[in-house]
């Protein structure tokens, strides 16, 4: 086969790289892996004539999978370092090794597949390595591109992944400023040390038992991201592959990580059985499996066997020593904190209902829960921590305006006991700094505890997310973007994501670029909501008001959709429709809509409206004016003293 000869479609097409002194053995590997069933192309079949460097870039670009074969002469050689370079550029490079030569540097973060031993025959095992190594390029190369489109068309399930705001004041979401504008979605290469927990299997034979299989992924998810030297991808991106249609070399590529921990529970009365298996996400092999058969007052000691076995593996990839790969533990038990069974199980009931969100008698289920947590164990630090993002949740979509101090003062108390429990517990922080600016409007309260966060919680998406939101409407961009990064990073199969990625970019006045995320977000959940309202937000401070009547009309949240409304039909001069929408919105809403009503009455002209509206929103403590700061719908407004006490009021610099 020459490189004019295409290659047959049914056969992986393998570019072969190797030092010309090692062409004998290079020949042999040839016939042997044509023989099992790969195209090969080497240089020894380029025809005569032919433009050399020009057939190889080809060939790298066309081919499957690139095998570099590591040598004594190779790693000195200029040749095969740059058709490696292209190999691992790419994400095909299949590295082997003919005598034991570490790679150089800048590709010993993939493992070579030894042939140090091989004898030439292609039925030897070593073979069969290769042989699998190179499916696992092709699946990855032939395939990335559907498997991301698939990913991204999938609903998002859970709207819980972080907080929801009330009246549409929200802080929910994992952020990517910049990400749109450097590239960083999408083909990034794994790093060596990450890793996804994927959500464990319950083989208990009954539904009633997922909360604790898929509890005990997410604790040692947990636990694993509280180690600052691991990258570990967030619970929303790992929870899409539940099903486990694709094979681990897609998921892992799908995902960014280099690695997959799988897994299943098996719970029967007061025994459990734990099956785990760490698997590399570039050949789909396993590393390190084990099977676990305790009684359930074992499980807190299981879990740490199991994250300080995985930590360990995935720190050995990056030359750290086994002392290092088990720095950052947790406290004895998991998430801040318990040795109690009955509360451990009552936390993850309660934790199950969370997410679930299905409504207000869901809420309050998961409430009653994580007080059962605490009735257990009063020192339950991450209980605490649950029962304030609890009350938090409650009050922000069920409570009425009368009892959303009560709820938030409630909130506060349990953030600051968990605090006092767990002083390293990140996620306490994060609540407690959330609560603060959302529930008491104090952005001044709110910065201490949301700046330890940052410090703690590098490894967790939702609180880097939580801290990049509160950066952004401080007016403090860098801070923001450095945390938003981050999150993305960990969670890049969130629409939450891209939804509040254009959100930051919006509240930094960069109104074009806040569209495509908002975008991304629909393609991936189209359901979801603020995110049409916020495609319009965009266009109308554009100046596309008919494009932003468009996109207000798509918005399924009412609030959203008829203050859109109002004001674009008021815009392109339609009084009636736009005091209709206005009408409609106060008679259905009422005082939960005061922050709503002022952003009409300002697009309107009606600046002393408008500040009467806002100065009863503070009263009230509507949570909405945690966008006044940087909101350009409230322009019309800012030179007016009255709105500068406003602002300082909620601690706005």
């Amino acid at each position: 086969m020459n490189e004019d000869t295409p290659a047959d479609p049914v056969r992986p097409t393998v570019f072969l790289s190797y030092a010309r002194a090692d062409q004998e053995k290079a020949a042999q590997l040839v016939m042997a892996l044509e023989a099992a069933g790969l195209s090969l192309w080497w240089d020894a079949r380029i025809e005569g004539g032919a433009a050399f460097a020009k057939s190889i870039e080809a060939a790298l670009e066309e081919c499957d999978a690139v095998i570099v074969v590591w040598s004594a002469k190779s790693v000195g050689s200029d040749w095969v370092l740059d058709e490696a370079a292209k190999g691992r550029d790419l994400h095909k490079l299949v590295p082997v090794s003919f005598d034991g030569t570490a790679p150089p540097l800048g590709f010993r973060q993939y493992q070579s597949l030894s042939l140090s031993h091989w004898k030439g025959s292609p039925d030897a095992a070593e073979i069969a390595n290769v042989v699998r190594g190179v499916q696992a390029a092709a699946r990855k190369s032939q395939h990335q591109a559907s498997v991301q489109a698939a990913a991204s068309s999938r609903p998002f399930v859970s709207r819980r992944g972080l907080f929801v705001g009330a009246a549409g004041a929200a802080l929910a979401g994992v952020a990517g400023l910049f990400a749109w504008r450097q590239g960083l979605l999408g083909g990034r290469q794994a790093s060596r040390n990450s890793v996804a927990v994927l959500p464990f299997k319950n083989l208990s034979g009954d539904k009633g038992q997922a909360y604790f299989s898929d509890g005990m992924s997410e604790e040692l998810r947990a636990t694993l991201a509280r180690n600052l030297k691991l990258q570990v991808m967030a619970q929303a991106s790992s929870a899409i592959f539940r099903d486990r249609k694709e094979d681990a070399v897609t998921i892992a590529s799908t995902l960014g990580v280099a690695y997959l921990l799988d897994g299943s529970v098996q719970r029967s009365g007061n025994i459990v059985r734990i099956t785990t298996d760490l698997i590399d996400g570039a050949t789909g092999f396993s590393r390190w499996s084990q099977k676990f058969d305790r009684v359930m007052q074992d499980i807190f000691v299981i879990q740490d066997e199991i994250s300080s076995k995985v930590a360990q593996a995935l720190m050995a990839e990056v030359d750290a020593s086994d002392e290092a790969a088990s720095g950052n533990k947790r406290p004895a038990g998991p998430s801040g904190g318990t040795t109690s069974v009955a509360a451990y199980d009552a936390y993850l009931r309660g934790r199950a209902l969370y997410d679930l969100s299905a409504d207000e008698t869901s809420e309050r289920a998961a409430l009653a829960q994580f007080d059962a947590a605490i009735a257990a164990d009063p020192d339950y630090a991450a209980a605490h921590a649950a029962r304030a993002r609890s009350l938090t949740a409650i009050a922000n979509q069920y409570g009425e305006v009368g009892q959303l101090g009560e709820y938030y003062d409630a909130a506060i108390t349990s953030a600051r006991r968990a605090i006092a429990i767990a002083p390293d517990l990140a996620d306490a922080h994060s609540t407690l700094g959330f609560t603060l600016f959302q529930g008491q409007l104090d952005a001044r309260g709110a910065h201490d505890p949301f700046e330890r966060s940052r410090e703690l919680g590098a490894g967790e998406a939702t609180v880097m997310a939580r801290y990049a939101q509160y950066s952004a409407r401080i007016g403090r961009e860098r801070a923001a973007a450095e945390a938003i990064k981050r999150a993305l990073m960990l969670d890049p199969l969130n629409p939450l994501i891209h939804r509040a990625a254009g959100a930051i970019e919006y509240a930094a006045h960069r109104y074009a670029e806040s569209i495509p995320p908002a975008r991304k977000a629909l393609s991936m959940n189209p359901k979801l909501s603020r995110a049409n309202a916020a495609i319009g937000d965009a266009l109308l401070m554009l100046g596309r008001a008919e494009e932003a009547r468009t996109a207000y009309a798509a918005e399924p949240v009412e609030d959203f959709r008829l203050t859109g409304a109002a004001i674009v039909e008021h815009k392109l001069g339609h009084a009636a429709a736009a005091r209709a929408a206005k009408q409609q919105l106060v008679a259905n809403l009422g005082d939960r809509v005061l922050y709503q009503q002022a952003q009409i009455l300002a697009q309107w002209g009606e600046r002393d409206t408008a500040l009467s509206r806002l100065e009863q929103a503070r009263r009230i403590g509507d949570s909405g004016l945690i966008y006044l700061r940087n909101d350009p719908l409230l322009d019309p407004l800012r030179d007016d003293p009255r709105f500068a006490k406003l602002l300082g009021s909620i601690g706005f610099d």
